[in-house]
């Protein structure tokens, strides 16, 4: 075998590797049913998901929230999802006038309400902008979900729901994040639309 060769099995490996880690994880899955019913709970009463994160994890927010307010399996009436990094003027403006810091935060301060939800994906569990939308979320009453990797970081003890994935490999854990997340629109989907 060759040495790309070697790597493509060791790359596939590792993923399998971290999704038998999470079914083994009776804790986190738990997590994940406690954050279906949380979001279920928010579409029923007209609330709203806003989803942040930079990166991988900005297109991971984009990608679920696409999920959401258009279809997953089933056609339906959508549901209020957005990220909050698809305004390419407003995030530059925002980031020029504010800093970089407060481009979610403010989001969250113009459009979130009591009731309405925030996903919070940062692989580190340390990004700036992404703990500003979180305290920005806390301010509004509004429920926190976070997507980190092993370790969490300063993501630890300020959300609702962390999701931690069990690696620090920045590519295992967004792959951990867009499986879960795309658990979580299924069942999103199914108990609202059945």
């Amino acid at each position: 075998m060759t040495e790309r060769g070697q790597k493509i099995r060791s790359g596939i490996a590792a993923s399998i590797a971290l999704k038998q880690e999470l079914l083994a994880d009776e804790v986190l899955l738990r997590e994940v049913e406690g954050i279906v019913e949380a979001c279920v709970r928010c579409f029923q009463s007209g609330g709203k998901l806003l989803l942040c994160g930079n990166g991988g994890s900005a297109a991971d927010a984009q990608h679920l929230a696409a999920e959401l307010s258009g279809r997953y399996y089933r056609d339906r009436p959508p549901l209020f999802a957005e990220a909050l990094h698809v305004n390419s003027s407003y995030l530059t403006a925002v980031a020029n006038d504010y800093g970089y810091d407060q481009v979610f935060a403010r989001l969250v301060n113009a459009m979130g309400r009591r009731g309405d939800l925030l996903f919070a994906f940062s692989t580190s569990g340390n990004s700036p902008n992404v703990l500003q939308a979180i305290s920005a979320a806390h301010k509004q009453d509004m429920q926190v979900v976070g997507f980190t990797g092993r370790e969490g970081g300063r993501m630890k003890g300020r959300c609702d729901w962390l999701l931690r994935m069990p690696s620090s490999d920045t590519p295992r854990v967004q792959e951990g994040h867009l499986l879960l997340g795309h658990l979580v629109c299924q069942l999103i989907e199914e108990e609202l639309f059945v």
